[in-house]
């Protein structure tokens, strides 16, 4: 607890002053809660009333230093109020992650079919979309009598083939925009499900994974203000930083590869839910994997960039939610192949 002498150190504020202020009955906590007009009145009792002549250097110097006790005092009630938020959702971060890594032992990673498909006649019909000629995706192969859908040829001989496939990988590593993040051609533990429905088994529904960007929000807001305490420069989209902070507080379930892998699905789920949800029940009901469902979700957003000006990453950043995220690199390939074949 502060003292009069301790709060007027700095502010010229003589000690017969202070003694006459404390004779008046005034303490620091008093003083604090006054109001503005309070000061002027507490100025003008010293003056008349007790007869005291001050200086205007101390006229000035009460009301400075009341002031800058009242702001730190906010601010620290302030910092107090978002350390408790933090630790109560990093508590239930936590506690939602331990049961998620329990029910993911011993799971393998899905088949990278969704990489090295060509989309045809299946998500045509549902997204119709002037797709004048199939889009590749993916370097793969999948045999087109397996699942309808043209893959890639193989090279003439193995070696050739091997040599073929890693520099094809190497390219996939493309680096989203703004970041030196991958875009890994890997399958996540998720499957298709309906809104609100919950997953069974080892593997997480799409709820939990749109779960997943709510919390990369708190936690970009948590690195703001730990950044603006420190004097560090405040990122304003979720970057490197931000996974690194999931990672401290326990939360390393959240992390980069796997974020960018969907970022563009909860773009649309953010956008246009119902048409999200559309998709999520048509791809249930005929059993198709999370994979078919990501490429699916692509096509939504080219066709609301069309109607935005082929302005995608406007169309994401006007969104409150989405404008923390960098547009990804597939889908701004997407958006200028179509908008080429329209000015054709």
């Amino acid at each position: 607890m502060k003292s009069l002498e301790d709060l007027f150190e700095d502010y010229g504020v003589r000690y017969s002053t202070l003694a006459k202020m404390s004779e008046m009955g005034f303490t620091v906590n008093t003083l604090v809660n006054m109001t503005e007009q309070e000061l002027e009145d507490l100025v003008m009792v010293i003056l008349e009333s007790c007869q005291v002549q001050l200086l205007v250097g101390e006229k000035y110097g009460i009301k400075s230093a009341i002031r800058a006790e009242k702001k730190r005092v906010e601010e620290e009630f302030e910092r107090q109020r978002l350390d408790l938020v933090a630790k109560v959702d990093r508590k239930r971060m936590i506690d939602d992650t331990a049961a998620v890594f329990s029910s993911k032992e011993g799971v393998a990673k899905e088949s990278q079919r969704d990489d090295s498909i060509i989309l045809t006649g299946t998500v045509n019909s549902i997204l119709p979309l002037n797709v004048k000629e199939p889009l590749l995706i993916g370097q793969n192969s999948v045999h087109p009598a397996e699942c309808g859908l043209v893959s890639l040829p193989e090279p003439g001989s193995e070696s050739e083939g091997r040599k073929l496939s890693k520099k094809k990988q190497k390219r996939r590593r493309t680096k989203e925009a703004g970041e030196d993040g991958e875009d890994r051609p890997r399958e996540h533990p998720f499957i298709v499900t309906e809104p609100g429905e919950l997953a069974r088994g080892k593997k997480n529904g799409l709820d939990y994974l749109f779960d997943l960007y709510e919390q990369c929000g708190k936690l970009l807001l948590e690195v703001q203000r730990i950044s603006k305490e420190r004097g560090e420069k405040c990122p304003i989209k979720v970057t490197n930083q931000v996974f690194r902070h999931a990672k401290y507080t326990g939360s390393g379930y959240i992390n980069k590869p796997k974020m960018r892998h969907y970022v563009h699905c909860y773009a649309l789920h953010c956008l246009d839910i119902e048409q999200s949800n559309n998709l999520r029940r048509s791809f249930k009901e005929r059993g198709e994997n999370v994979g078919a469902w990501r490429q699916a979700c692509y096509y939504p957003l080219v066709v609301m960039a069309r109607e935005n000006g082929w302005d995608i990453e406007g169309l994401l950043n006007r969104n409150e939610k989405l404008r923390i995220w960098y547009v990804p690199t597939k889908l701004r390939q997407l958006c200028h192949l179509e908008r080429s074949k329209d000015s054709d």
